[in-house]
């Protein structure tokens, strides 16, 4: 699989990338590494201009662009876009990872799952909750839903899979559940 997303064959959904960069105890800003234009931007500014953004787009065709110049180990700060009729998850499977996940939705609707409650967010509504709850986000709408997203803590994901990378591990059906 990781052979197919590095040569650009396959698209990692948002819960495969989550548990990739988890699994490889890396941060999402060092996959989003590479800057959207090509432009190389000056480590020591502070403004980050559309055409510099690094960029994903998931297999779902849910695009993330990073908002901070260079990596932040703090927290992942994001614009994400979900075009109509895309998901989180490209199997509707829920997500967990370590952190709190703070979102604003500035455009569209995107129906979000926490848990066992599921609700419509609007443009202008806001969330957050503990990225440990399982959780998923989909767009039932025709206009794209684009919105501010951080996401925090994750560092407990990457100590947590450094460790598990030190245990004897014989595939990936071997490693221990991530801690809530």
């Amino acid at each position: 699989m990781l052979s197919h997303i590095e040569s650009g064959r396959s698209e990692p959904s948002v819960a495969t990338l989550y548990a990739l960069v988890s699994a490889l105890g890396i941060s999402l800003d060092e996959v989003l590494g590479v800057k959207g234009s090509g432009a190389i931007l000056n480590p020591a500014s502070f403004v980050v201009k559309p055409a510099d953004r690094a960029t994903i787009v998931l297999d779902t065709g849910v695009k993330w662009e990073r908002l901070t110049p260079t990596p932040d180990p703090d927290v992942d700060a994001l614009l994400v876009t979900y075009p109509p009729g895309s998901s989180s998850s490209n199997n509707g499977g829920l997500m967990r990872h370590a952190g709190k996940e703070y979102g604003f939705l500035l455009s569209g609707q995107l129906v979000v799952q926490v848990g066992f409650e599921s609700m419509t967010l609007n443009a202008g509504d806001a969330l957050s909750f503990d990225s440990s709850t399982p959780h998923m986000y989909r767009n039932e709408g025709s206009e794209p839903a684009v919105g501010i997203w951080h996401v925090t803590g994750r560092s407990r994901d990457e100590a947590y899979a450094r460790s598990a990378s030190e245990a004897e591990v014989d595939s990936a059906v071997d490693l221990p559940a991530a801690p809530p």
